[in-house]
């Protein structure tokens, strides 16, 4: 199998389709796997450890004279660039068998439809897709690190893990240390792609109980060594969760918007946004 990933990665659009994607096309140990993405900026494209192609647009134009060239039979798509019509020409002018990445119940032309998400609904992609497509729903990808790290002993602490994504367009990460209490220990954990990656630094130096960690290869070992958790509503929600770790969700996208709804129905610590009030109550609860 040839596998060609379509996706991108910036710090507007965040890190968390690329880094899924890794996880995902371990599925396929004996496929040649490539990935196809723009370079914009904030991008992570030197942390993928496949060959990298270049498309200096997203158009299927430009995608179709990559797959021809390189000969591929599968491609990835996870991008909300990319739609079902645009799906479809792929799909009539190269042959290739199509595997659609989703979070937020859209329309595919394709013949795998995944949604790794604990709150995907089968049911809900009927009439979405084509009714030969295999849909596969509720199958969280969980990096090898977490399942390995799970099994070590969990140290006994009140230190916090914070990580409000690899971008963090909204400066989240500002606000939510601004509202914790004193001399509390944070594990802040971020990447080079974020924009407001100085203003952390300043204020980690300032604050000796703030440990900054920046493109950390150990994340589920920080994970492992923090009693909960204040993240995002996207996929490392799951890592949470399958480490078990109480956590606070704070919404910083609109895809992230079934999430929420699932996090709300279960009665878990959940925000559509920054609420400093609200924030506090669930602190208590998590204290």
């Amino acid at each position: 199998m040839n596998l060609l990933v379509r996706a991108d990665s910036s710090s507007q659009i965040g890190l968390g389709h690329i880094m899924r994607d890794l996880v995902f096309v371990q599925r396929y140990p004996d496929a040649s796997i490539a990935f196809a993405c723009q370079n914009l900026a904030g991008n992570i494209l030197h942390r993928i450890p496949y060959p990298v192609h270049l498309l200096a647009s997203n158009k299927a134009e430009e995608l179709i004279a990559l797959i021809q060239s390189l000969h591929i039979d599968t491609v990835v798509f996870d991008h909300y660039g990319i739609n079902a019509a645009f799906e479809k020409q792929i799909k009539e002018q190269t042959g290739v068998t199509i595997i659609s990445l989703d979070d937020t119940y859209q329309p595919h032309h394709c013949d795998i439809l995944f949604n790794p998400n604990i709150y995907a609904q089968s049911e809900r992609y009927v009439g979405l897709v084509p009714k030969e497509c295999d849909i596969q729903c509720a199958h969280p990808l969980i990096r090898a690190e977490f399942k390995i790290a799970k099994q070590n002993p969990k140290p006994s602490n009140n230190t916090i893990f914070l990580s409000m994504g690899g971008s963090d367009p909204l400066n989240l990460s500002m606000q939510i240390l601004h509202a914790l209490p004193a001399n509390t220990e944070v594990n802040v954990v971020t990447t080079d792609s974020n924009t407001h990656l100085n203003m952390l630094k300043k204020y980690a130096e300032e604050h000796p109980n703030i440990r900054l960690h920046i493109n950390a290869a150990n994340i589920a070992e920080i994970m492992h060594q923090s009693a909960f958790a204040i993240i995002t509503p996207s996929s490392i929600a799951h890592e949470v969760m399958f480490m078990g770790l109480p956590f606070i969700a704070i919404q910083s996208a609109q895809n992230q918007t079934e999430f929420v709804a699932y996090l709300k129905r279960e009665g878990l610590n959940v925000m559509e946004h920054f609420d400093n009030d609200i924030f506090q109550t669930l602190l208590e609860r998590l204290v």
